[in-house]
């Protein structure tokens, strides 16, 4: 079941389906792009677009042999990207664009979440490892937009979506240059949505908690566990049908809108209470 979503005012021709006067984004026959897509939400994104009938999946990877296999299962096209450099996304965007069509969705998926530190010091982490947070978990997305919103514009339709995390809407205990990080992509998102959607851009943003991907288990239990584990599997479902509803704002736990209407109620009420699930999770740790 979708969920109901007002039509915008503008229209994106053959990828768009109007259903008792609500529009929704139909990706079979379309070119698909996910960054990050050799393993855990990435890989589970790749499956659900191929089996929803995407004309093309493209995998892009760092790891070049990881994104090969999920091609290979998919049929889709694999590349190797450290979406890092711009250079490497601006070249998966061509090549993509070439061999397999314009592409009508981008999935920024890649993103990390090691990055030292100790978790009673938000300063502690070195200068190298904020700058590489902001190249992965920020600079990624405006590379992506960057390289792809020229072709979108001309076409007068093209879809983001922005893998991020509820750190970036909440924020993350132990981990300043998560939390930090993840926040300032909730801003990009918001920016591109707005400034682009006059011309047939959409976006958007995937804020899960914890989902069992290499990446949670090498952090160890945290606080993004208080609502349990879902499998990469559960998210790309629920990613595809509010993409299908042009639904800004993914929330796989739904306990997150909860949250953020906390924090924005009694924004001292809720700093107090994260701070005391800190202390918890430390004596938690401690034992």
């Amino acid at each position: 079941m979708m969920a109901e979503v007002v039509a915008p005012a503008t229209t994106h021709g053959a990828d768009m389906a109007t259903v008792n006067g609500r529009t929704f984004v139909d990706i079979s026959g379309k070119v698909v792009v996910v960054t990050g897509g050799a393993d855990g939400i990435g890989r589970a994104l790749c499956e659900r677009f191929h089996g929803d009938g995407a004309a093309t999946v493209v995998v892009a990877d760092r790891n070049a042999e990881g994104a090969q296999a999920v091609a290979a299962r998919i049929r889709g096209l694999a590349f190797q990207c450290d979406v890092a450099r711009e250079a490497d996304i601006v070249r998966v965007v061509a090549d993509a664009e070439r061999q397999a069509g314009p592409i009508a969705l981008f999935c920024s998926n890649a993103g990390i979440g090691d990055f030292g530190g100790r978790p009673d010091d938000c300063t502690s982490s070195p200068n190298a490892q904020w700058q590489r947070g902001f190249e992965v978990n920020v600079m990624a997305h405006v590379y992506a937009a960057r390289a792809c919103l020229p072709r979108m514009i001309a076409r007068g339709r093209g879809y983001f979506l922005n893998t991020i995390s509820a750190a970036g809407l909440l924020n993350q205990i132990g981990n300043a240059v998560y939390g930090v990080t993840k926040h300032a992509a909730v801003g990009f998102a918001e920016n591109l949505a707005i400034t682009h959607r006059d011309q047939g851009i959409r976006v958007s943003i995937l804020c899960p908690q914890a989902v069992d991907t290499a990446m949670l288990r090498a952090g160890g239990r945290g606080s993004q566990h208080v609502d349990g584990v879902l499998t990469p599997e559960e998210v790309a479902r629920t990613t595809a049908q509010a993409i299908a509803a042009e639904r800004f704002l993914i929330l796989p736990h739904p306990q997150v809108a909860a949250y953020m209407r906390n924090k924005t109620d009694n924004y001292d009420r809720w700093i107090g209470g994260m701070s005391k699930l800190r202390r918890q999770l430390a004596a938690g740790d401690a034992r």
